[in-house]
């Protein structure tokens, strides 16, 4: 063997060391590179999604079978289509002794009092008559007689109902009756949220029927990103991209007049109940969009701001300091505002 071909086979070792070592760290590379895992399914009427990557090794099955019995509980506790879940056990006793409904429900009836008071009576969890008067619970919806109306408002108000402690609720008025649509989607996104954090998982994307939270951010860090529905009844495309903070967790919680409504006679009527004249509101106000940490809260909040209109809807949030975002459809023009707290928020962008 001459000088140069000793020289070449080492060359030639050389070359397939490195391809042998490069192929080896790109296999490890490969296995040790966070994959994002998704789950989704049907759920109250709507469907969920979920995000959700892990730097620590889970098991992702018992992921999906925590979050699978998750969805079973809330669906006992607050389903308003079975006579057995515990809302509508409360709602179906006709009486005006202390009942047990757990922690939770009185935990939402505590928020959604504060929220009343806010909006001036106008989002109230105790408009079910309401809602079964104008047929929205069901596939027939009519406009009642202005008689019904005021007879239906009668059964209405927060005032008629009281905690009694952290577990019971009493009804002043026994066929007081209770709608938690308002909040319970925000509610059921919190549990699912909470599931995927008991298990470690700070890196996660929750969605259910469009509302929605995020904490943490990609594998490939980038940020979550969210597309906002433009807010008009004859199209679903993006309308706004939300990218969410990469350091705090942000629930992205909206409500519209846009996707639920009947038309009559040539006039439209929105499934959003005023409770303090039982009618559908009427005001050019159609989505807003409340971002806040806790999704109760927005969901809540985005309920009511929603009801209250335009400017009734931006003061209470400038006054509560709540970041929303209002869109208003004027002639065939969707004109957008935000609230100061909006404004000020740096983690997060609206484009």
């Amino acid at each position: 063997m001459t000088l140069s071909d000793y020289r070449q086979g080492n060359r030639l070792q050389h070359l397939i060391l490195v391809a042998v070592c490069c192929l080896f760290l790109g296999v490890l590379t490969a296995c040790s590179e966070p994959v994002v895992e998704k789950l989704e399914g049907p759920t109250q009427g709507t469907t969920y999604h979920i995000s959700y990557w892990s730097e620590a090794a889970v098991d992702a099955k018992d992921i999906k079978d925590r979050i699978e019995n998750e969805l079973a509980d809330i669906d006992k506790l607050l389903s308003d289509y079975r006579p057995d879940s515990t809302i509508e056990i409360f709602n179906n006793t006709e009486n005006t002794d202390s009942q047990e409904v757990g922690a939770e429900i009185v935990a939402l009836v505590k928020v959604a009092k504060t929220v009343h008071q806010a909006g001036q009576g106008c989002y109230d969890l105790t408009i079910k008559p309401l809602f079964d008067l104008w047929g929205f619970q069901g596939d027939a919806p009519t406009v009642p007689q202005d008689s019904a109306i005021a007879a239906t408002l009668k059964q209405i108000g927060m005032d008629k109902l009281e905690v009694v402690d952290a577990t019971h609720l009493r009804k002043k008025q026994a066929d007081l009756k209770l709608a938690l649509s308002s909040i319970s989607q925000g509610y059921s996104v919190e549990r699912l949220s909470q599931v995927l954090e008991q298990k470690g998982i700070v890196h996660y994307l929750v969605e259910i029927g469009g509302e929605l939270k995020t904490n943490g951010y990609k594998p490939d860090l980038q940020p979550w990103r969210i597309a906002l529905e433009r807010p008009l009844p004859e199209e679903r495309v993006m309308h706004k991209v939300i990218t969410m903070p990469k350091d705090a967790p942000v629930a992205v919680m909206t409500s519209g007049t846009y996707r639920h409504y009947f038309d009559d006679h040539g006039q439209r009527y929105s499934h959003v109940l005023d409770a303090r004249n039982g009618r559908p509101v009427n005001h050019n106000l159609v989505s807003v969009t409340v971002l806040l940490d806790d999704p109760i809260q927005a969901d809540a909040w985005s309920t009511m701001l929603l009801c209250l209109g335009q400017k009734e809807g931006m003061l209470a949030a400038n006054t509560a300091k709540i970041p929303a975002l209002f869109i208003q459809l004027q002639g065939d023009e969707l004109t957008e505002s935000r609230s100061n707290a909006l404004n000020t928020l740096s983690n997060l962008s609206i484009q």
